[in-house]
């Protein structure tokens, strides 16, 4: 019954103008039939939580249903989350402010909490700095993040009443980050984090399950897909990009357009680090077994920007990820039976 009145909703919400849209790629790449595949996304929405944006991006048509199986859609992921985060926690990590107080020892950098700002820990937070970031308490794909430059006020005041205008909403003041540069000539202008996902089985050791690096594009300080970035895999042995990487708008590239640099095989400096730093992290609020981890690379190590305990599942199953075209359901089922 509640598989049922999930996909209820789902099809409530759907926009048959974007399911078009998917059934017009999947015809472009398959050469398949528009109308044979619209009964299929109906079929793998009822057996596998595939909506029609799982179905194209995953390549659906191209896969049997041993293989479909496998991977973790949009309602399998939802399971996962209820099944091993405890929402009563999840606060910690929609809020920015609260969320720095807690992991401070992972995040490496100055921050100021705008809850506790004054005329006079805010001179002292600014002091020295050339660039600070002013971040809402909550909110994702770096919507409402402002890059300032303290020299382009008229006087720390001035400054001041513009951080603190209710209008603007800023929860968070943060240091500028310095990333390694190896990171930094994949793209200079934002910083590029790691995304490593991890899970606490059910014996209680966090693992990572898989990771991959996000970089921005066109002249954008953020690293978002939905801001016109992308992302590309790591191979955890091999310390280094393995493969192509892929935006929002499901185009491949075998390089950065930015900076012409190529992906495959491209050199990640503390890897080991990233892996040990949120494995310990994780441990922090064991109650959220399941998160996401925006990861920073800074000259002298990794340390932590954000962590999502509603992570993402498309990552890690795209056709040029999969070529096995085995999903992530049989290693997550490794740490947790009941899913």
């Amino acid at each position: 019954m509640p598989k049922l009145k999930y996909l209820l909703r789902v099809a409530g919400g759907m926009s048959f103008k974007k399911m078009k849209g998917a059934l017009d790629v999947c015809h472009e790449k398959s050469g398949r039939s528009r109308f044979v595949m619209f009964f299929d996304m109906l079929l793998c929405a009822a057996l596998y939580g595939a909506g029609y944006y799982d179905y194209k991006i995953f390549g659906f048509y191209g896969l049997n249903a041993r293989q479909r199986k496998t991977y973790v859609t949009r309602m399998k992921n939802k399971k996962l989350i209820s099944l091993v985060n405890d929402e009563e926690y999840s606060n910690i990590f929609d809020d920015k402010s609260v969320f720095a107080g807690l992991f401070s020892e992972f995040m490496r950098r100055d921050f100021l909490d705008m809850r506790e700002i004054t005329p006079e820990n805010f001179e002292k937070f600014i002091k020295g700095k050339k660039v600070i970031f002013a971040k809402p308490n909550s909110g994702c794909s770096g919507v409402g993040i402002e890059k300032l430059r303290p020299a382009d006020f008229e006087s720390t005041d001035a400054l001041y009443a513009y951080i603190t205008d209710p209008a603007k909403n800023f929860g968070l003041l943060e240091q500028e980050i310095v990333q390694h540069p190896a990171i930094n000539a994949l793209y200079p202008v934002s910083i590029n984090t790691m995304r490593a996902v991890t899970l606490i089985d059910d014996a209680g050791t966090p693992h990572v399950v898989y990771a991959t690096l996000k970089m921005g594009d066109g002249g954008r300080f953020v690293d978002n897909l939905d801001n016109g970035g992308m992302c590309v895999a790591l191979d955890p042995e091999r310390e280094c990009l393995v493969g192509v990487a892929h935006t929002a708008r499901l185009e491949v590239l075998d390089r950065h357009p930015y900076t012409d640099i190529v992906f495959d095989g491209y050199e990640i400096p503390y890897v080991k680090e990233i892996y040990d730093m949120v494995k310990r992290a994780a441990l922090v609020v064991p109650q959220i077994r399941f998160c996401g981890w925006d990861v920073c690379i800074m000259p002298d190590g990794p340390a932590i920007v954000e962590g999502n305990d509603y992570p993402g599942y498309d990552f890690w199953q795209l056709p040029e990820q999969t070529p096995d075209k085995i999903g992530l359901v049989p290693t997550y089922k490794k740490f947790v039976a009941k899913f």
